[in-house]
């Protein structure tokens, strides 16, 4: 069973996607079992890892309106295999933008990625979510299905302030 880190911020630039892409690679370097997940339309953590997030035949956002399975959607890269790393990415792209108005009216809106995270838990030891620098209902999927939440922050007062949020 995998074990599911949501790693979120309200505020940008602190630090989440680096986190998210090098954790993956650590853990992969030990031997793990690792799925990262990009849940921000911006696909920093997708192309980050070596994913053209304009080629991508299926993105997390297909997964999140049910139309594509993550068995369907996820793979390990290319360039992640030519530089020894194996960790598989389910990456996104501008097209997420649009699942925040459609998730509003669908049913089980904030559990999406949790019910489709269950069909693989048993392939994966670790799955990280990379997630939006907002309190969105991308950030709300993420949340959901998490076993932990993975909080980078810089030392600044506005950094506080947005944990705070986050926490509440």
């Amino acid at each position: 069973m995998a074990h599911i880190f949501c790693i979120a911020n309200q505020k940008g630039g602190v630090g989440k996607t680096t986190t998210a892409v090098n954790l993956a690679a650590g853990l992969d370097k030990i031997g793990q079992r690792v799925l990262m997940v990009d849940l921000d339309p911006q696909g920093n953590a997708t192309m980050g890892s070596g994913v053209d997030k304009r080629a991508m035949a299926l993105s997390v956002y297909d997964v999140l309106l049910e139309s594509a399975s993550i068995a369907e959607a996820a793979s390990v890269p290319d360039k992640l295999k030519d530089a020894g790393c194996a960790y598989a990415v389910l990456g996104a792209n501008r097209e997420l933008s649009g699942a925040e108005i459609e998730l509003v009216s669908l049913e089980r809106r904030n559990e999406r990625l949790k019910t489709a995270l269950q069909a693989v838990a048993a392939d994966y030891d670790f799955v990280l979510i990379d997630c939006p620098p907002s309190l969105s209902m991308l950030t709300l999927n993420g949340l959901c299905s998490a076993h932990g939440v993975i909080v980078p922050m810089q030392c600044e007062y506005f950094a506080l302030e947005g944990l705070t949020d986050l926490v509440n």
